[in-house]
């Protein structure tokens, strides 16, 4: 190797040094912020799980919000301090690799892979449902046929337009975000007045604070509840899929994130506190207790909340466009993640080749985009039909998903700075993320042991609760499809693409070393081994984006 010093090598796009040639600096804090809080759909998320929550714990539903809170906080501080060692747009796929080694990376990655495509059934038929209700089209709404059709395009429209770039996807989730947020803030305000005013229908229940604490309730029903939850905050992580597109990739994006957990936070305490006042927990009428309200509570008490005036019909139309602005939001928004996570895994051939390219003018992983909106919308067809009770059940099984790769990021992130946990970072990168992964992997055990009971969710197979065959079989069929691609492409899982326990010290590169890249990324720079032992004469490495 020559000792002479090197230019840095940068990407087409003028990328740093070992970028995979995405569109770098396109999203500020703010973008990434909005990014974050639109991929979990606060008015989607609230309308198809509150209802759920309050059957298990009734006016306890405003503490499970508050309870659902820590273990995200705790994973969103892991996802920050990871990142700061390590942007890579892969997160947990790459996180998980370097701390545990190939074979636990390439599961956090199928985990990523697994729960966007479950939830993006369910997505794309609230949107369907909805795009009719908009325009009164109510018996299209109820047909099955109608809002798999309408779905589809949406998950169409949307996977285009993460095809087209980064920019243009933030530019939809500022408009489509503030529709969303208006009007839950509308919402909440009329209804905790309507409340104390005394106009508030029968049923009505004064606010208590005793519904911010679970006191009372049964440990089975507390950890469904809470898992339910979880689904409700999940999918602020986009915000740090899209750090290679960030302005500042090691800072930005992880700041994104925990704000965006604790904007949701504020959101779903407000909105929860106030649906479980106005509407009360009976089991009739608009009660959330209602068995049929379970599904979308702001279908049932959106009209009574708002009244029948002019300006509360308004408010109304506005509410069911949040719940579709929101469910499309969520459908774009998840698909950006899971491109990322497969651009990253075909990057360090974990995945074919083909998965990372780049598209040479939108600069986003154009061969990724298409994959996921296509295996997307053969998993809602297929589901469709099937059953819709197994798309019912599959909303549940998401919970798992979400659970396990959250909590395998919380873990990775303690064992990445293992060397580290001294005086701050024994919190920070320590005790905080350890203590949200055993939050994450407790309610992972016990909801799998409730979920595999026959009585569990909407339907069975071989005495065994559709959402456990769900949840645990998408992951074993991960573990199956590992080991068929093992056999097929055994480099990654040798260690030799993506090494773990290594500090990955970078040098210019000259050309003459082999190295893992991108074939739109250009150059890459050559590995440094962590003693430096074959670092040339005079020259010096990049810092190390390990955390070790």
């Amino acid at each position: 190797m020559s000792t002479e010093a090197k230019p840095p090598v940068t990407a087409p796009n003028g990328a740093a040094p070992g970028a995979k040639g995405l569109n770098g600096g396109a999203l500020g804090l703010a973008s990434g912020v909005v990014i974050g809080l639109a991929s979990t759909a606060p008015a989607y998320s609230l309308a198809a799980s509150l209802g759920l929550i309050v059957v298990l714990v009734g006016d306890k539903a405003p503490s499970i919000m508050l309870l659902a809170f820590v273990p995200m906080y705790l994973i969103a501080v892991a996802y920050r301090e990871l990142n700061r060692a390590e942007p890579d747009c892969g997160t947990t796929f790459t996180w998980a690799g370097r701390a545990f080694g190939p074979w636990m990376g390439w599961m956090g990655g199928w985990g990523i892979i697994a729960a966007d495509v479950i939830v993006m059934a369910n997505l794309a038929q609230i949107a369907g449902q909805y795009s009719f209700l908009l325009v009164g089209a109510d018996s299209l709404a109820a047909s099955t046929l109608w809002t798999t059709v309408a779905g589809v395009v949406w998950i169409a429209l949307m996977t285009y337009i993460c095809y087209r770039g980064i920019e243009v996807s933030a530019r939809l989730q500022y408009g489509l975000l503030g529709v969303e947020l208006l009007v839950l803030a509308a919402f909440a305000v009329v209804a905790l007045v309507k409340v104390y005013s005394g106009e508030a229908p029968e049923g009505a229940i004064t606010p208590s604070l005793s519904w911010l604490w679970p006191g009372g309730l049964s440990l089975s029903d507390l950890v469904d509840a809470v898992l339910i939850a979880v689904f409700l905050y999940w999918g602020w992580d986009t915000a740090v899929a899209v750090n290679e597109e960030s302005d500042d990739p090691g800072r930005t994006p992880g700041r994104a994130a925990v704000l965006s957990t604790l904007l949701l936070l504020a959101t779903y305490a407000l909105v929860s506190l106030s649906t479980v006042a106005f509407a009360g927990t009976g089991t009739e009428g608009i009660g959330l207790g209602n068995p049929e309200n379970a599904d979308d509570v702001f279908a049932a008490i959106g009209p009574a909340v708002f009244g029948d005036s002019g300006l509360g019909q308004a408010f109304v139309i506005l509410l069911i466009i949040s719940v579709l602005t929101s469910s499309a939001a969520s459908t774009q928004t998840t698909i950006l993640p899971t491109a990322r996570a497969t651009l990253s895994m075909g990057a360090y051939q974990a995945l074919p080749a083909r998965f990372a390219s780049i598209h040479p003018r939108y600069l986003t992983p154009g061969f990724s985009t298409w994959a996921m909106g296509i295996a997307s919308i053969v998993f809602y067809v297929g589901l469709t039909l099937v059953s819709g009770n197994v798309l019912a059940d599959s909303i549940s099984a998401v919970g798992l998903l979400i659970a396990f790769y959250y909590g395998l990021t919380g873990f990775a992130c303690v064992w990445f700075y293992r060397r580290q946990l001294r005086g701050r970072d024994l919190w920070i990168k320590g005790v905080l993320p350890g203590l949200g992964g055993l939050m994450l992997l407790a309610a992972f055990v016990l909801s799998s042991i409730d979920y595999a009971s026959p009585d569990a969710g909407s339907t069975t197979l071989f005495g065994v609760g559709g959402v456990f065959i769900i949840g645990i079989g998408a992951l074993v069929l991960g573990a199956v499809l590992m080991l068929i691609y093992s056999r097929m492409a055994p480099p990654f899982f040798r260690g030799e693409t993506l090494r773990p326990g290594t500090a990955d010290l970078l040098l210019d590169a000259d050309g003459t070393m082999p190295h893992v890249k991108l074939p739109d990324s250009g150059d890459m720079s050559t590995v440094i081994a962590p003693d430096r032992s074959n670092l040339p004469p005079g020259q010096e490495p990049h810092e190390p984006r390990h955390g070790d």
